[in-house]
């Protein structure tokens, strides 16, 4: 039997966590396994729990949705936060991004898409409606000769092996899918991810998938290590 996906529930309105509840048990492959009211008890249970996805509202008293997101993806590198939000604005989705979810659902189409999202971000994948993914690109070619981090120089510093990695890291797989396909350990994944993180001076999952998009970097791209050459 596979493995249910764990989940832990942010909502700070007791019938939307009811709702979410309800809808995400009907799900074969997915379990919730803990709620919380706001982000402070957020972090605190999903420390507790080590959910595999928080499905995380933005705006909540005592610590928001997404100071709560940068502290769980921080110290829980492999859960993922899917941001379950009123809020159809792009500038959102940026601080959400860069805060380090993977996933941005609006709560009027709950019904149809958290399930979707939830498995998607999963496999390490990111979630967006195609009208946001439109938006973003067109952010990124907008200011990408004016932010700092994401300059190509950079880029050009990196070791073949670190711009495998960093494919691989933004665009889909989990440290041990990737070191799989690289043949490597899962912690010498996570030390070129750490490298990655100083050399191009990112701070979250979100920021690697940002940088990727900008770069225009894909799987395919990435070198067969059985290969010559």
């Amino acid at each position: 039997m596979m493995d249910k996906i764990r989940l832990l529930v942010v909502d700070d309105h007791p019938v939307v966590r009811a709702g979410l509840h309800t809808l995400l048990a009907t799900q074969p492959d997915m379990e919730v396994v803990g709620e919380a009211v706001d982000g402070a008890s957020a972090v605190e249970r999903a420390l507790e729990l080590q959910p595999d996805v928080v499905v995380m509202d933005l705006t909540m008293g005592e610590m928001d949705g997404l100071a709560a997101t940068r502290e769980i993806v921080a110290r829980l590198p492999e859960t993922k936060v899917v941001v379950l939000t009123m809020h159809a604005n792009e500038e959102y989705l940026r601080q959400a991004l860069q805060a380090g979810a993977t996933g941005y659902v609006l709560k009027e189409a709950v019904d149809t898409e958290i399930a979707v999202a939830i498995r998607v971000v999963q496999r390490g994948e990111v979630f967006l409606y195609p009208s946001f993914t439109r938006v973003l690109l067109a952010d990124l070619v907008q200011d990408g000769e004016t932010d700092d981090r994401f300059q190509q120089d950079g880029y050009e510093r990196l070791s073949d092996r670190e711009k495998d990695v960093l494919r691989l890291v933004a665009l889909g797989d989990t440290n041990r899918e990737i070191a799989e396909r690289l043949f490597l350990s899962v912690r010498t994944v996570e030390t070129y991810r750490a490298r990655l993180m100083e050399k191009l001076n990112l701070k979250s999952r979100g920021e690697l998938v940002r940088y990727a998009l900008r770069r225009g970097l894909r799987h395919d791209e990435v070198k067969d290590p059985l290969a010559g050459g």
